[in-house]
């Protein structure tokens, strides 16, 4: 039996909310906390909020929270005894085990060998085979050769899923529908393999079509104990990215809960584990479960699972990284309840989710849920770490009730400035698929156009409410701010997102407003002023309309969405077209210059890829506009680069200039 390893001071190596999470338990045990950040993150609020601070290099991850010598450095330096890894980066890298140990650190987590053994998939599975977990039919050999794979796939049966040993997240992963596509996709997912992970080493899967996703929660000791915490389903996604999480699985009853329950505490045992832990498993219609995989540490959806025991994750992490035995039996751990978590990210679903950076001008969370975050008024959502800024969590006496207000607080959450998936979120969980608790992982896909369509009254009623808004706020001619009260009409002119348009606006009365697009008439009451917005009357319907204007641009909340709008009325008119049908390719986001795919003097085709971008560890491939030259090329590959920066200038054919507008 392993003696105590006691520490008094826990470095987080991690930002954003989970340091946060990891800060507020740690100080409920005694523990004093170091926070390490980034150049992009010098303000942010978990370095803000540790008992100290160390800088550990410049914005992009590999030059700070993927540094591991960094990490131990900064460790040494404040005097701290402990690291906790949080999610993502290098929570699951056994080499950040591994340097703590040496460091005489201690590592809140498994052991570098856990970490290592059930981070390779091919070797997990092994492992778990021999363990007596049932796992997916497949084939995870040594033997890669294209025609070795190939026999096995189609010996497995198609539909096949291709996986990358070495990674997760969904990269490196493809779907074969038949013995024709299969060597395409296979070198598809070998390339994206390498270069997301250095390793083009794959497994093949028999594909459980349209399954649950069903994850047991489980902490072990070193004493021998291992208890699990029920499952959660995390059916939502997107591209294999976890969207809503909740527990307990609509789909799991008691008897089925406890036999996913003992064979995860079986697994966990069977390879010697210590500390938290998830595993993951496809349920099929049949109430069939396989292991899919192990995540070796606290699980972005953990909240879920504390809202219906009542027990705090993060603090057993610390007590087991002590070395405590776990207080707690099996039979103590009772379930009440249900609790639903969103992941509210900063993105774009118009535009197929492209992720967003920026400042976060307003944030007024909503009281009655729990919501884990580090934004606040004036919080920078930088272009280099995940999109994901918040998780939102509601707890119910029953399934509905925790819906109904997750989906109520979603709508009343202000997040002004950056755009986000706050409506699309807000919709999954009104869904009448989510709501009768059907959802499995084809959800998003098969019900998108449902879950990002908005009618054209909703389109009209959110242009005529722009133009109020603009009108109102204006410090100008025309503000009910500054007591004008002229009765001639006035010409508005906007942009909202990426639409142009025009409004007639009307000072009927002093407290009345008329508003004029396309010959469809608005009218609004205007009742006064709040410290955070402006309340409104329309149709007969009051409401208070939350906003923020910064010069030109009008923030504002309307359906339980946020929007940007920009003032035009006084702008000279705009030159060239934003997807480069002048010649010039913007930056269509914050971010890196990953690749620029062409050279000044050569020829490119309309369409042709000429430079891809990098945001939020996603990469988005930008296109001519035209055809004709590249004539400038004003960046270059690694460079950081603004939304709407002119990249590439292309001096088009005479044939396209003369196409008519």
């Amino acid at each position: 039996m392993s003696k105590a390893t006691p520490f008094s001071k826990i470095l987080i190596a991690n930002r954003g909310e989970i340091a946060l999470r990891i800060q507020r338990s740690a100080r409920e045990l005694g523990y004093r906390t170091v926070a390490v950040y980034s150049s992009a993150d010098r303000d942010a609020r978990h370095v803000l909020e540790a008992d100290q601070a160390v800088c550990i290099g410049e914005a992009l991850p590999a030059q700070s929270y993927l540094n591991i010598d960094r990490i131990v450095d900064a460790a040494r330096r404040a005097g701290a005894d402990a690291v906790h890894p949080g999610y993502g980066f290098l929570a699951e890298n056994p080499a950040l085990a591994k340097a703590c140990a040496d460091a005489g650190l201690v590592f809140i987590g498994p052991s570098a060998e856990a970490i290592e053994a059930m981070g390779h998939k091919a070797r997990a599975k092994q492992l778990m085979e021999q363990a007596g977990v049932p796992c997916v039919p497949g084939y995870q050999g040594q033997d890669q050769s294209e025609q070795r794979l190939h026999r096995e796939a189609d010996d497995i049966g198609y539909p096949v899923m291709i996986k990358a040993t070495a990674g997760g997240g969904g990269r490196g992963m493809r779907l074969v529908e038949s013995t024709d596509t299969f060597l395409e996709a296979l070198a598809s997912a070998r390339s994206e393999a390498q270069s997301a992970f250095g390793d083009p080493e794959v497994i093949l899967e028999k594909a459980i079509v349209e399954p649950r996703h069903v994850e047991i929660q489980v902490v072990a000791d070193r004493h021998g104990k291992a208890l699990h915490f029920g499952e959660r389903d995390c059916s939502v996604q997107r591209r294999h990215q976890k969207v809503v999480e909740e527990a307990p699985s609509p789909a799991v009853d008691q008897a089925l809960r406890e036999q996913m329950g003992e064979t995860a505490v079986r697994a966990v045992r069977a390879i010697g584990y210590e500390g938290a832990g998830t595993l993951e498993f496809l349920l099929d219609t049949e109430g069939r479960f396989y292991f899919m995989e192990m995540n070796t540490r606290l699980q972005v959806e953990h909240p879920v699972t504390e809202a219906i025991t009542g027990v705090d994750l993060v603090a057993l992490q610390l007590r087991v990284a002590a070395g405590e035995a776990l207080a707690l039996e099996q039979d103590d751990i009772r379930f009440r309840g249900h609790a639903i978590e969103v992941r509210l990210c900063a993105e774009s679903p118009r535009q197929g989710f492209m992720p967003q950076s920026g400042t976060l001008v307003r944030w007024r969370a909503p009281r009655t849920l729990r919501v884990d975050s580090a934004l606040r008024d004036g919080a920078e959502v930088p272009p280099f770490y995940d999109s994901m800024v918040a998780k939102l969590i509601a707890w119910g006496e029953n399934r509905d009730e925790a819906r109904r207000r997750l989906a109520t607080g979603l709508e009343e959450l202000v997040a002004l400035g950056v755009e986000t998936n706050q409506g699309f979120l807000a919709r999954c969980l009104r869904d009448p698929v989510f709501a009768a608790g059907e959802a499995t992982t084809a959800f998003v896909e098969q019900r998108q156009a449902d879950l990002l369509h908005q009618d054209e009254e909703h389109g009209q009623q959110l242009r005529a409410l722009a133009a109020a808004l603009l009108y109102l706020t204006d410090s100008g001619a025309g503000s009910a701010r500054s007591g004008l009260s002229s009765r001639l009409p006035l010409i508005v002119r906007y942009q909202l997102r990426d639409e142009d348009g025009a409004a007639t606006l009307t000072r009927l009365r002093e407290d009345r407003l008329q508003v004029v697009i396309d010959d469809v008439v608005t009218e609004f009451g205007l009742l006064g002023f709040t410290a955070d917005g402006v309340r409104l009357e329309r149709g007969g319907v009051v409401e208070t309309v939350p906003l923020a204007r910064r010069g030109d641009v009008l923030h504002f909340l309307h359906g339980g969405e946020g929007y940007s709008v920009t003032d035009r009325t006084y702008a000279a008119a705009a030159q060239g077209a934003a997807d480069g049908g002048d010649g010039r390719v913007r930056a269509s986001m914050n971010g890196r210059l990953v690749s620029v795919a062409v050279s000044e003097g050569q020829r490119v085709e309309a369409g042709e890829a000429v430079l891809t971008l990098e945001a939020m560890k996603m990469e988005h491939v930008h296109r001519a506009g035209v055809g004709g030259v590249v004539s400038v090329i004003s960046a270059a590959e690694g460079d950081q680069v603004a939304a709407g920066r002119v990249l590439v200038e292309i001096e088009a054919d005479a044939s396209e200039e003369s196409k008519p507008e």
